[in-house]
């Protein structure tokens, strides 16, 4: 993809609960304070838009941190829809003048009621129908968003055709399998916490994947820190090589390269383009302070160096990808 492509689509962000960031850093002799939204959907729908793809963000605001989440994310050019909530929106501060980050405080804020809930489930359903691809972007805590809200929503739009993309873990990724999905991004510490891998050998990792395809993931890629990511495309896995770069800030990565695949897939690229897509997209967000952000003609050069290579069979321990599937229907 590149900035001359025609655009089929846009990309709808489900994003329960964003948060204000403030950070204070120190680049040179005097303090700066930034404030940002954040959240794992705010950083998703920045990096769609840095690709040339419109966004339509659903998200619940509320309290003195939604009076001001609210213009900060209309000024990033996000098509916002918001429903107002009675309980005040999260947020936190951070501290980066020493050149590492110091949490100085971290306010999560209260759980969608059962209304809100409902009224968020309406707006961001009718919203996905209409666009190209739907990301499901998990709560900053899980107890915020009920898993099961993931479920209805990743069957009610796959049923009516939407293509969802989710980067989730826990009980959120295993109710948004049940409803079915057409990519999902997990990094292989999510899948040994959550009991899915026992380790991050290669073989562990596969088997693993194959199993969240059975369970309803179309595509699977697990990112592994320093590691090439692996890819389990059509029934094939791939591990997704790129030039080494060195990082600022290494958080975002994830975040980044699911919105690069939600970004090419809506603008009707095919599924091999967006990984790639993706991974130059997470590997340049990495060597910025600012996540979710990345130039378009920076992250279209590093495309071209990002290759989807076969994963050698010795790795698998001659163990044969039908084989393997089947190990993850019976298990």
């Amino acid at each position: 993809m590149n900035g001359d492509d025609p655009v089929s689509g846009h990309v709808m962000v489900f994003a329960p609960t964003p948060q204000l960031t403030v950070t204070v850093d120190q680049p040179n002799d005097h303090p700066e304070l930034h404030l940002h939204p954040g959240g794992q959907g705010v950083w998703q729908a920045r990096m769609v838009m840095s690709l040339g793809v419109e966004v339509v963000l659903c998200a619940a605001l509320g309290g003195e941190i939604g009076q001001v989440l609210e213009p900060l994310l209309v000024s990033e050019g996000v098509d916002l829809k918001a429903v107002a909530r009675d309980s005040g929106s999260g947020g936190y501060v951070h501290d980066r003048r020493d050149g590492s980050r110091q949490e100085i405080a971290d306010v999560p804020g209260q759980p969608l009621s059962r209304h809100e809930l409902d009224e968020l489930y309406n707006l961001a359903l009718g919203e996905g129908l209409s666009a190209a691809v739907s990301i499901l972007s998990g709560p900053n805590e899980p107890w915020l968003v009920p898993a099961d809200l993931y479920r209805r929503f990743a069957a009610d739009l796959s049923a009516n055709g939407g293509r969802v993309v989710v980067d989730l873990s826990g009980d959120h990724l295993g109710s948004a399998l049940e409803g079915g999905v057409f990519f999902l991004k997990v990094s292989h510490e999510e899948l040994i916490r959550d009991g899915r891998a026992r380790s991050d050998d290669i073989v562990e990792l596969t088997r693993a994947m194959y199993e969240l395809h059975a369970a309803g993931a179309e595509t699977v890629v697990v990112s592994r820190a320093d590691q090439p990511a692996l890819a389990l495309i059509d029934g094939e896995l791939f591990e997704v090589e790129m030039p080494r770069l060195e990082a600022a800030d290494p958080r975002g990565a994830g975040d980044s390269m699911t919105a690069g695949v939600a970004a090419v897939v809506a603008g009707g690229g095919d599924i091999r383009t967006a990984i790639r897509t993706g991974a130059a997209a997470g590997a340049l967000n990495v060597t910025r302070h600012g996540l979710g952000t990345g130039r378009l003609d920076s992250i279209t050069g590093l495309v071209e160096r990002v290759r989807l290579v076969p994963a050698d069979s010795r790795q698998q321990e001659r163990t044969t990808p039908d084989e393997l599937a089947d190990r993850a229907v019976d298990r």
